[in-house]
């Protein structure tokens, strides 16, 4: 017995084959508008009754994706792998805020700096869903007023981010340069930092976007216009004062906050 030459819905012709044989065909090169790798075969069994069996199998034929395509796979695994930080990151960090909300006796400055700047990172992770699930193409077009308040959330706690972790490194600077002082340290001068300094910023910044970038929900800029640096320039700079701090070009982050504890002591 053998199975006679035929031609499946693909379009492979599957030649006269002995029965109970496995015939093994190259992938088709073209099918329905999309190009496949040759190199790689297709398998049809010839039964024992003569008859052709009837499913092919095409499992090792595979897409040849032109650029585009291409672009498209690497963009959604991007997507999925920046969700997957985000959300991973965003546990984490609820995990650590109960734990400093429930043990209060760890309620030290250093700590409730400490859980400022988590708060300042839940805060940022919770604006990026937002910006995410809710600025579609249609919402950016349309620049509707909300949207517009979204993206100076979120870019004021972005800046609360870099200027807690300044706090930060003003508090173990301190510890370290005047190792007895840190007890004059108060909780305010950080909130201060941390969450008053950046406002006024985004209040600048909100304003030069309104009269001079007012488009697309405040997302992006146009060429020529800088008004992004308003709100990025405070950042790069509080980056660059650790910097210098460490490498001894400047003062050390903290200096004001040193010279204030040295004026309480009386000089």
């Amino acid at each position: 017995l053998q199975c006679n030459a035929s031609v499946d819905l693909i379009g492979t012709c599957w030649p006269r084959s002995p029965a109970g044989q496995l015939v093994v065909r190259p992938c088709p090169a073209f099918f329905y508008g999309v190009r496949y790798n040759t190199t790689n075969n297709g398998y049809r069994e010839c039964l024992a009754n003569g008859s052709w069996a009837a499913r092919v199998n095409y499992s090792e034929c595979q897409e040849i994706l032109n650029e585009e395509k291409k672009s498209k796979v690497h963009y959604h695994v991007a997507v999925i792998i920046n969700y997957l930080g985000h959300c991973i990151s965003l546990v984490a960090l609820l995990v650590a805020f109960v734990l400093f909300l429930r043990l209060r006796s760890i309620r030290c400055l250093r700590n409730i700096i400490h859980w400022n700047l988590i708060s300042a990172f839940i805060l940022r992770n919770a604006t990026w869903f937002v910006v995410q699930l809710t600025m579609s193409p249609e919402v950016h077009q349309s620049n509707v007023g909300w949207c517009r308040l979204v993206t100076a959330a979120y870019n004021y706690f972005h800046v609360t981010n870099f200027f807690w972790m300044f706090g930060e490194g003003c508090y173990l600077h301190t510890a370290i340069v005047l190792t007895y002082s840190t007890d004059r340290l108060r909780k305010w001068m950080f909130i201060c930092i941390g969450w008053g300094v950046p406002f006024p910023i985004i209040v600048a910044w909100a304003i030069g976007k309104l009269y001079y970038d007012n488009e697309k929900c405040w997302f992006g800029k146009r060429p020529g216009v800088y008004t992004d640096y308003i709100y990025q320039g405070p950042m790069i700079l509080v980056l660059l004062e650790g910097c210098e701090s460490h490498s001894g070009a400047a003062a050390p982050p903290g200096h004001h906050l040193h010279a204030v504890l040295r004026q309480s002591r009386g000089g």
